[in-house]
């Protein structure tokens, strides 16, 4: 669990910098989770993942200026998020090779849809409730890319953990009618 936050003041900001040795050891648990969770070959560990994202979080020349740890564990999960895609668009790219197609046909794989296409279609539904409900894609990449619990995303967004049950709830179901609609 993280340590408690002191009361916000508005002008406080707090920098990665700061932030990040408070929060490594929980963000490194996050990332080898949701590598874990990743299908096997991956070619990127946990804490590589989270030192990626700490490269870009902190990419600014004078460092971007956080208001809590609300706003940098969300910068984190996104920063995760956006490494994540950009690692299967780089696979499926045509310089890689991703436009030759295997001749052999498995049919126990036809009916289901490849991991990274899945990851794609996650994301782009992702994005349009990012449009749609900016709260919800926040909840959505906490859980999802991030893997904390929803006591965890509670504690860190000062909710209750009923009323993101009830968030999860919607966000999870307006992703599957997204991605339903899609396929």
């Amino acid at each position: 669990m993280p340590p408690e936050e002191p009361e916000a003041d508005a002008s406080v900001r707090y920098t990665t910098e700061t932030l990040m040795p408070q929060v490594y050891e929980e963000l490194r648990r996050l990332a080898a989770y949701k590598m874990r969770h990743e299908n096997p070959g991956q070619t990127i560990s946990g804490t590589a993942l989270l030192h990626e994202a700490y490269i870009k979080l902190s990419k600014e020349s004078d460092g971007p200026k956080w208001a809590n740890r609300k706003q940098f564990f969300s910068a984190a999960a996104e920063a995760m998020r956006r490494i994540l895609i950009d690692r299967v668009r780089a696979k499926q790219a045509v310089k890689r090779g991703s436009d030759y197609q295997r001749a052999e046909v498995d049919e126990s794989n036809i009916a289901a849809p490849a991991p990274d296409d899945q990851l794609m279609a996650v994301n782009d539904a992702l994005e349009a409730l990012d449009r749609a409900d900016p709260d919800s894609a926040d909840l959505v990449k906490l859980r999802y890319f991030a893997g904390l619990t929803l006591e965890e995303i509670a504690e860190t967004m000062g909710s209750s953990v009923s009323t993101l049950t009830r968030q999860w709830a919607y966000a999870r179901s307006w992703l599957e009618d997204r991605l339903a609609s899609d396929s």
